[in-house]
């Protein structure tokens, strides 16, 4: 958390000071005592005349890799001005923070961020990797570099990973910006600036100044033996062996073993720095298959690998980079996740739609969506609308005509060309979701696959309804399930026995066989108990009727409401009966004084 103080420089200032106090944990601090406490603050916010704010800090000023950000608003609260440290500082970030807590216009005159380019002194910090300047036959700084690009000078970018970084810089290309493939393009391109993205030593021309940004992709795995030492020997060892096959030791973020070594020096020490460190069972490393197994190691530690499988377990079945390494006490070996390879490798991503409105979809799964080669979606359920907007080359296709073979005969072919596939299902894919059957497939042909969750119905049920399904001393406890049809229900399942507990229920699914459910949910639920019979939920077309539970076959018989129909049962619904005394009977104390309490 920053540790910001404020300067107001008029008592005219002292309802803004107050305001951002309470909204950024800040402390009040005399304009007297800025010098005393200038390196004691990430920030400093002045409010009152931009002329004493710069007279104040000028004597101050050293830096921007060490000054505080500053930022200046007039009494009136009408302007925030980014005054010091705009990019690396955060001045300009914390400017459109405080700007839209007080309702005011941001000031901000860094020409990167008013041009809409990359600020390169902050795209490491972004995104977690490591920077680095190379030039060792120019006297350029940073700053040059900068200078070069803000003014749009011919500029190479060369990516060799994949993360949320390279997504970024790719999507938001400036046009004096040139995506290269290979060191050969950079040589004939007459450009002026290298920015270059990678986890290995890339060895550009040394006649123009290069930005090198490591990502942290990598994993490694170690072997040990007991009470190895010296750790800081074995570190500088693994780390010469990593550096001569030409990768960079800063692109290391994890760090995976066998669980029996969790107490080793030489991994508390990657712990005390602050790497990710993982552990596993000899018996899941035994699971994996390597270059290298050894009978020596399987004879005292379970697991003909360590090193080697700990690190593509550690990546998630990833690429083996390096294999084994051995030292006189220690093995290593380093792999990278597949997410964050360049090269064309098939992945499958299973994203929950949400209820339908496009709107509703993630912001991770509209990303995925944007990426993707192949969007195979339920068109029965989910709205074509939701695929609007792939890329020019995408392939769309509803998997509503096709047999399960058929779809997964379709993503195997799309994977096997190293395209990015997005298998869409409605709402979240957990929840009746049919991709159990799919993701047998995948584990069958060791396919790449993830999930990203989605918006399920019920939400958008509870959102569309106006209620709160959990109601303190009447329900605490939402259900959710479909009737027996075609597909049977497990005997501890019965809707009768779920319905005991008088719950706010919401059933998938079930309208075709709503009689049923209405008979048997009337064995525990008063008949006069509320429902709703939800249709389409947040499509265009949708509609709600409301009734009770003695009504709710008549309600979707009579409007001839399809599969697509999410059923709630409970007093939740539209319930607003003394929700304000149970609120304030039991809940003020999570209110702070001021607070709206309505």
């Amino acid at each position: 958390m920053q540790k910001i103080a404020i300067i107001p420089i008029s008592e005219a200032g002292e309802s803004i000071a107050t305001i951002l106090q309470q909204q950024l944990n800040a402390s009040p601090l005399c304009r007297n005592h800025v010098a005393t406490h200038w390196h004691d603050h990430d920030a400093f916010i002045f409010i009152g005349a931009m002329g004493i704010c710069v007279r104040t800090i000028a004597p101050l000023i050293e830096d921007k890799h060490t000054d505080p950000a500053v930022i200046c608003i007039d009494s009136l609260g009408k302007n925030v001005i980014s005054v010091l440290s705009g990019h690396v500082g955060g001045a300009n970030d914390l400017t459109q923070h405080v700007a839209a807590i007080l309702g005011a216009h941001p000031v901000v005159t860094t020409q990167s961020d008013n041009a809409g380019l990359w600020a390169l002194d902050t795209l490491a910090d972004r995104f977690g990797w490591t920077q680095t300047l190379y030039a060792p036959m120019l006297d350029v700084t940073l700053n040059d570099c900068i200078f070069r690009f803000v003014n749009r000078q011919p500029t190479a970018l060369y990516i060799h990973t994949h993360d949320e970084g390279t997504d970024y810089l790719e999507k938001t290309l400036p046009e004096h910006v040139t995506l290269v493939n290979n060191i050969g393009e950079v040589t004939k391109g007459g450009f002026q600036l290298y920015i270059i993205v990678s986890p290995y030593n890339e060895m550009f021309p040394v006649d123009v100044p290069t930005i090198h940004y490591v990502p942290r992709v990598m994993t490694l795995g170690v072997g040990l033996a007991h009470q190895a030492h010296p750790t800081d020997d074995i570190h500088q060892q693994i780390m010469n062996h990593i550096a001569d096959q030409g990768i960079l030791p800063e692109s290391i973020r994890t760090y995976c073993t066998i669980d029996v070594k969790a107490d080793e020096p030489y991994i508390q020490r990657q712990q005390y720095y602050g790497y990710d460190v993982r552990f596993f069972t000899a018996d899941e490393l035994a699971k994996v298959e390597v270059p290298n197994p050894s009978d020596t190691v399987a004879k005292h530690v379970g697991t003909p690998s360590v090193c080697e499988a700990a690190a593509i377990l550690g990546s998630n079945h990833g690429k083996l980079i390096i294999p084994k390494l051995k030292g006189e006490n220690w093995t290593a070996a380093l792999a990278i996740d597949k997410r964050h390879l360049r090269e064309r490798t098939g992945h499958i991503e299973i994203v929950g739609a949400g209820p339908g409105d496009p709107d509703l979809v993630s912001v991770r799964g509209r990303k995925m969506l944007e990426r993707a080669d192949l969007i195979l979606y339920a068109g029965s359920l989910v709205p074509k609308e939701l695929t609007d907007c792939h890329k020019p080359s995408a392939v769309i296709r509803s998997s509503a005509p096709m047999s399960l073979e058929e779809q997964c005969a379709l993503m195997k072919e799309h994977y096997d060309k190293g395209h990015f596939i997005v298998r869409l299902h409605t709402g979240d894919p957990c929840i009746f979701g049919a991709i159990q059957e799919q993701m047998a497939f995948f584990d069958r042909h060791q396919m790449s696959y993830h999930i990203t969750p989605g918006i399920s119905s019920f939400l958008a049920a509870a959102a569309e309804l106006r209620s709160q399904f959990t109601i303190p001393e009447r329900t605490q406890t939402i259900i959710l399930t479909r009737g027996e049809g075609r597909t049977p229900m497990p005997e501890k399942e019965q809707l009768h026995l779920l319905a005991k507990s008088q719950s706010t229920m919401c059933i998938f699914l079930s309208a075709a066989i709503v009689d049923d459910v209405q008979s048997e949910l009337l064995q525990e639920y008063p008949a006069d108990t509320p429902v709703a019979a939800c249709y389409h939920l947040t499509w265009p077309d949708q509609r709600i009727y409301r009734g009770q539970l003695k009504d709710l076959a008549q309600i979707v018989h009579d409007n001839q409401l399809t599969l697509t129909t999410m059923l709630v049962v409970g007093e939740a619904i539209d319930n607003r009966h003394g929700l304000s005394e149970l609120y304030n009977k039991h809940f003020t104390h999570l209110f702070r004084k001021g607070d709206d309490e309505r």
